[in-house]
């Protein structure tokens, strides 16, 4: 060997030993065991310092991070490899990157590569041409195998025929077909899943309820036994992954994800694992196997979920949300298209503002539409219900079944899970008696397995009957008619103290899938669209400036100004009071308030012997000086009186008139003189004199 020169073995040979996966690590020996012997191949042609770089064993050469690959770089551009070794090419590097890298730097320090073939020099052009191409040739080998593999694994994609993994649920019985998994302990708890969906709608309300009922959910795992199942609590992105996978619809998909490639620290880095659209899948075959739910309702499970996510779409309602504002997620403007957002004020932040402000946050624009949320809450909550009316029974009655069967699905649970830890120490029982008792390291450990299995299946047996014990949910005859009763009057239940914010929103969003609004003048003009298609248009008058929820009706206010002509502040709120009449609140009325209302609206205050001045008095007044109150309340009852009460609980006020005083007082006085019984007329005239004095 000419070019091996005296220089060349001055320094050591590094032999380069590399297998692409952890698979051919544990199962390819030969393929290792030829490389490991390069090493006496490098001593037989002269080196005496042979090094072994084997710590790429299990990784692949096109491209990814090769800690040897690069320690053998090291090595190169520190002088120290006279030389070196690898069974091929494809060895050192899968891509011509590496390659030629490699290439040019033995050129520089003079180091020679050696293969099974024969020994390289990089700085004679015939030994570069010729390594060039055998680079080259072993990335389009590569490129050749991965095309051939992936076709061949997407037309067997195609027929569904492959599978790579298995779902927890399924059971791979032929290379080519899955079915349900026969454990019914398995089958009932992902049944239960999906009806916690239907029923809850969110995917973490369904994980925060069976952390709180501790009910576990069944897990792959693979060790030395292969594939078993393990039992533990549900994490969010294990019900994520079941309730969007397709095969629990019956359906077989492939290439559902994909990867991307990017360069990081100028290698290249593959991302795996990115959700690819239902149009650029694989393979998606309908009916291919027995299903947990039907694909119908695995699609309005994908919307579902789709729409529950804030902010992800520009069309999507995001997830029912805190807070008091019914229509949350449902609004979008009329003027600009986008959706409205919800800003709660106030000192418990209960009441809620409707705003759109897209155009301002993105682009510097001016704020488009802002109202507020109780009044439109209350029109389309009164919509909802003249929907729901019909339904109300039937809908009540459906609660007093989801009552009685509301700890079922638990109770179910742990009766599978008790007859599997039963199953599970008979099993280990069966195992002990058959070891020999004189083999005690054998006997001890199973008789602990055996243990372990009795402590399970007693403490399973103690839930099933704690929850036997505790008092069932049942409804009595009373709680059923009144359920019932709340049924057939919709608006009751609606407005009732036991339906929340959050059950009102459901509700909506059941019937609802968008509300457009846009505001004209003082006026809400709605367009809602109901689930189905339907649309329905409505007007919902707009508070005009200064207007408030909690302003005083108009009616009392009226009232106010009219007593603050007949009474003091403190005799208003005591006839406001016996009237029913409150504050806007919802208050009685005080002094005080009755006093800021007053002057709010500017209403002056009673001032003394005002009355007086417009030649009034009270019914009160009247009896106290001629002490003849039953009369003087018979005649007013009769008509015969003049007088005027503005609300209940407010004194009689009778206007005197002195006109009728001079007209009847003779007649008055001959009759009294005369010891005759005066004449009604006669009667109301005395009155009137005695008010004119």
């Amino acid at each position: 060997m000419t070019k091996i020169t005296s220089e060349h073995l001055a320094r050591s040979a590094f032999v380069y030993v590399r297998q692409s996966t952890t698979d051919q690590v544990h199962n390819n020996h030969e393929r290792r065991r030829r490389q490991y012997a390069l090493a006496d191949r490098a001593r037989a042609l002269g080196w005496s310092a042979v090094e072994v770089i084997d710590d790429d064993l299990g990784r692949s050469g096109s491209g990814i991070a090769r800690p040897g690959f690069e320690k053998l770089l090291a090595a190169i551009c520190e002088g120290r490899v006279g030389a070196v070794v690898s069974i091929e090419a494809s060895r050192l590097a899968r891509n011509g990157r590496d390659w030629h890298t490699l290439l040019e730097f033995c050129g520089l320090v003079d180091t020679l590569i050696v293969d099974e073939d024969g020994v390289y020099d990089p700085r004679h052009p015939n030994d570069r041409l010729l390594l060039g191409m055998k680079g080259t040739m072993s990335e389009m080998e590569l490129s050749l195998f991965r095309q051939r593999s992936l076709e061949a694994l997407k037309q067997k994609a195609r027929r569904g025929e492959l599978f790579l993994t298995v779902a927890v649920g399924f059971l791979k019985v032929r290379h080519d077909r899955i079915e349900k998994d026969p454990d019914r302990r398995i089958q009932e708890a992902i049944k239960l899943v999906f009806a916690k969906f239907a029923e809850l709608q969110t995917v973490r309300q369904i994980h925060l309820w069976m952390r709180q009922e501790r009910l576990p959910l069944p897990a792959i795992g693979y060790g030395p036994e292969g594939r078993t199942v393990t039992w533990k609590l549900p994490v969010y992105n294990t019900l994520h992954h079941m309730l969007t996978n397709p095969i629990y619809a019956g359906a077989y998909a492939f290439g559902r994800t994909g990867s991307r490639i990017t360069i990081a620290a100028g290698r290249k880095k593959v991302v795996r694992g990115f959700r690819r659209e239902r149009s650029a899948w694989e393979a998606l075959i309908l009916d291919h196997h027995e299903g947990y739910i039907e694909w119908a309702e695995f699609e309005r499970n994908q919307r579902l979920i789709a729409d529950n996510a804030n902010g992800q779409s520009f069309m999507s309602r995001g997830a029912v949300r805190r807070g008091e504002a019914l229509l949350a997620g449902l609004l979008r403007c009329g003027h600009c298209g986008r959706k409205l957002h919800v800003a709660y004020s106030g000192e418990n932040g209960s009441s809620g503002r409707y705003h759109c402000r897209g155009g301002q946050l993105n682009h510097g624009g001016a704020p488009c539409i802002s109202f507020g949320g109780m009044r439109i809450d209350r029109a389309i909550g009164a919509e909802v219900i003249e929907r729901l009316q019909p339904f109300g029974v039937e809908a009540a009655i459906n609660a007093v079944e989801a009552r009685r069967i509301e700890n079922a699905e638990k109770r179910r649970q742990i009766e599978l899970a008790l007859e599997q830890a039963r199953y599970e120490a008979a099993l280990a029982r069966r195992r002990y008696e058959a070891v020999d008792p004189n083999n005690r390291l054998v006997a001890a450990e199973l008789e602990h397995r055996w243990n372990e299995r009795l402590l399970a299946a007693r403490a399973l047996e103690d839930e099933r009957n704690v929850l036997a014990a505790a008092p069932q949910s049942s409804l009595s005859a009373t709680e059923r008619d009144r359920l019932l009763a709340l049924g057939a009057d919709v608006e009751r239940a609606w407005n009732s103290s036991g339906a929340t914010p959050a059950t009102r929103k459901r509700i909506i969003r059941t019937l609802i899938d968008e509300i457009v609004v846009r505001i004209e003048e003082d006026a809400l003009n709605l367009v809602i669209r109901w689930q189905g298609g339907d649309h329905t248009p409505l007007r919902v008058r707009k508070n005009r400036a200064g207007q408030h929820r909690w302003g005083t009706d108009a009616d009392v206010v009226k009232l106010v100004a009219v007593l603050a002509r007949q009474m003091p502040d403190q005799a208003i709120a005591a006839v406001l009071n016996r009237a029913g009449k409150k504050t806007g609140k919802g208050n009685g009325w005080t002094r005080s308030r009755v006093c800021f209302l007053r002057n709010h609206r500017r209403i002056p205050p009673y001032r003394e012997g005002e009355r007086a001045e417009r030649g009034e008095v009270t019914l009160e007044e009247t009896a106290k000086i001629l002490n003849v109150e039953a009369t003087v309340r018979r005649m007013i009852q009769e008509k015969l009186l003049a007088a005027r009460q503005y609300c209940k609980g407010a004194p009689w006020v009778i206007q005197t008139e002195t006109s009728i005083v001079k007209t009847c007082n003779a007649s008055l006085m001959r009759d009294v003189h005369d010891g005759r019984r005066p004449r009604i007329h006669v009667k109301i005239a005395w009155l009137y004199k005695a008010i004119a004095r």
